[in-house]
């Protein structure tokens, strides 16, 4: 038996896997052994290997391979070209044509096991392995969401990546239901279950990284589709300065956040990051003397040291239920996930007014439409200037790819279309695309604030009824910066493009 021998410094830029060996070996057995058949520049097998005194996996190796020279490597770097290597080796578009060529019957109701790593599945069915390999894609890509979308001949799946559907396959119609009832064996939906919406949590491994996905399916008229939100703790769990904020409007919003009563609200609509928002903010003032409850809907991930309530109407727990349960916890500090209603809004209003500091959202286009919503609610005016301490208003704008982004001379069209009569100094830069971004010319995302503060001048109009032009005019005119002037400081520092601002700003 022989044991690794030393070979020099590693060099991964001299090897590149061989696929036809590694695609005859499971991926559990690579990765727990540290494992990986690759071939040199000049044709030569080598096996690396990250765990010193594996000598009867390497026998068994090279009893596959043929007698082969061993390469030591860190475990760290092999385990990342197992993974990258096996997604090569099982796309989408592979199991597909894979499953065409072969006659398979997926059993459905088999129980699977939760540990089991995402990949490690090449004995699987073809239905699961392109579920699995949907999921690694999508994982890999930084996808928030998969739809898998029934057509009439065809099954189409779709990732959102920084807030833009992309097409990912297309696979035949036969591959529709057995996909969908793999994702609910998955998220412990009933699988027999096809005429009504459910809603469920899958909790996977993929490469050795745990990944919750929020699964929700719908009745259609080809079938149901399914969508699959991927929770990235990463993202959702930002700290204040890395959401996008200049330093006046950071500072600004640390000034409203240490005050011990008021309403916060964040507005904005569905997927502009209101909730990342919250949670940046909770992160903030959790400093373990607060008392910090939450009730949402619903609960994307647990905060240490927060209680945090799940939204459940089964059962009658609703937002206004919750948080009238809230008050009698002794809170320091409330959020409400969403004020939907006016018995909701009128609870969190009194609820400031009695010394709580409360965190909610509104789905409004801009800051000041939040405070005449309230008005329409039914709330009265004279409640809403002396509870609300200010509003927040959002767009997410994609970030262009920093590897290949190209400057450009503006035309005067998209200069007007920001508002400006010129140019501000420096380069415009736009999209291109690129492996890194996969093509995309963006990579990740940045927001863009508008911050009114309820001074006692907006006050003054909120009592009289004024409109939500009369308001924004307003604090406008005391200073504020709306999400479009926002939007030109971001693609004056070269981090965005014209048309990503005016995506997300022109139903303003």
């Amino acid at each position: 038996m022989t044991a690794p021998s030393p070979s020099g410094p590693f060099d991964p830029g001299e090897l590149h896997p061989e696929t036809s060996l590694v695609a005859r070996i499971p991926i559990g057995y690579a990765r727990k052994n540290l494992l990986l058949p690759c071939r040199t520049a000049s044709g030569e097998i080598v096996l690396l290997s990250g765990k010193e005194g594996n000598r009867e996996a390497i026998d068994e190796m090279r009893f596959l391979a043929g007698p082969v020279r061993v390469v030591p490597a860190p475990a760290e770097e092999i385990l990342a070209r197992i993974d990258a290597t096996y997604e090569r080796i099982h796309t989408p578009e592979r199991d597909i044509a894979e499953g065409l060529s072969e006659e398979w019957d997926l059993d459905v109701t088999a129980a699977i096991e939760e540990t089991k790593d995402l990949l490690d599945s090449p004995d699987e069915a073809p239905v699961i392995r392109f579920v699995h390999s949907v999921l690694f894609r999508a994982i890999r890509e930084r996808s928030s969401d998969i739809h898998f979308e029934p057509y009439e001949k065809e099954l189409v799946v779709r990732n959102r990546i920084d807030g833009i559907l992309y097409p990912m396959v297309a696979a035949p119609r036969k591959w529709h239901a057995p996909a969908v009832s793999r994702i609910k064996v998955m998220a412990g939906l009933d699988i027999a279950e096809r005429r009504l919406p459910q809603d469920g949590r899958i909790r996977i491994r993929l490469g050795g990284k745990e990944i919750d996905i929020r699964v929700s399916t719908v009745p259609t008229s080809f079938g149901e589709r399914a969508v699959l939100r991927i929770l990235d703790r990463s993202s959702i769990l930002l700290g204040l300065p890395d959401l996008g904020l200049s330093p006046p409007d950071l500072a600004s919003l640390e000034r409203f956040l240490f005050r011990s009563s008021g309403i916060l609200l964040v507005t904005g609509p569905t997927g502009s990051g209101k909730t990342t928002t919250l949670y940046a903010a909770l992160r903030r003032l959790d400093s373990g003397t607060k008392n910090i409850i939450t009730i949402e809907d619903p609960v994307e991930y647990q905060i240490q040291g927060i209680g945090q309530i799940q939204v459940n109407p089964k059962i009658h727990l609703t937002f206004a239920g919750g948080l009238r349960s809230i008050l009698r916890q002794d809170p320091d500090i409330i959020m409400v996930g969403e004020i939907r209603d006016q018995e909701t809004a009128e609870i969190a209003i009194q609820a400031s007014l009695t010394g709580h500091l409360v965190l909610s959202t509104l789905h409004t286009n801009d800051s000041a439409s939040a405070v005449t919503r309230l008005v329409d609610m039914g709330i009265e005016p004279f409640l809403v200037a002396s509870s609300v301490s200010g509003v927040i208003a959002q767009r997410l704008v994609r970030r262009l790819c920093p590897d290949c982004k190209v400057p450009y001379d503006p035309t005067p069209a998209e200069i007007r279309g920001l508002g400006l009569s010129t140019p501000p100094e420096g380069p415009f830069y736009r999209p291109s695309g690129c492996a890194k971004c996969i093509n995309t010319g963006y990579s990740g995302r940045t927001g863009l604030y508008e911050i009114l503060p309820a001074d006692e001048a907006i006050r003054s109009l909120i009592l009289t009824r004024s409109d939500s032009d009369g308001i924004k005019a307003l604090a406008v005119s005391r200073g504020m910066r709306t999400v479009l002037a926002a939007g030109v400081e971001k693609i004056a520092a070269g981090s965005t493009s014209v048309e990503e601002v005016l995506r997300v700003t022109q139903e303003d």
